[in-house]
């Protein structure tokens, strides 16, 4: 299952990268200024976010503010459309896989991404560390 990794050229998606690297995830990246998603490929992200398109649009961003947007105006075919033109928009990076959707780099919520088993793991020394502190 490789990851993908769409964003813009900047701390977050770099953060990604090394993140992703460092857990020996397999992932794909593209720069979403040089080639921007699709109306087709925004739709397939839609699909899983559970936030729809608040979750993915960045609207504390300058794109955002600059273009003076009323998202409730428009159609989502018609917003879907206006963010491939405007790829900024976009939260960056926008980390998926066939199951999951994270927007932006959040150290916590990344770790959906690592195996099962690499969590199980993880989680078992962390308590295993934890606890034998308390005790001595």
């Amino acid at each position: 299952m490789t990851v993908k990794v769409y964003g813009l050229e900047c701390s977050s998606t770099k953060k990604t990268r090394q993140w992703l690297e460092k857990n020996g995830i397999p992932f794909e990246e593209r720069n979403i200024l040089k080639e921007p998603l699709t109306v087709s490929e925004l739709q397939g992200i839609l699909r899983l976010s559970l936030d729809g398109t608040e979750g993915i649009i960045a609207t504390r961003s300058k794109a955002y503010k600059d273009l003076n947007l009323d998202l409730e105006e428009l159609s989502l075919q018609e917003l879907l459309e206006f963010i491939h033109g405007h790829p900024r928009l976009l939260r960056s990076p926008i980390i998926f896989d066939e199951k999951r959707l994270q927007a932006g780099f959040h150290k916590d919520e990344i770790r959906q991404f690592l195996p099962r088993q690499t969590r199980k793991t993880q989680w078992l020394n962390w308590q295993i560390n934890n606890l034998n502190l308390a005790k001595g």
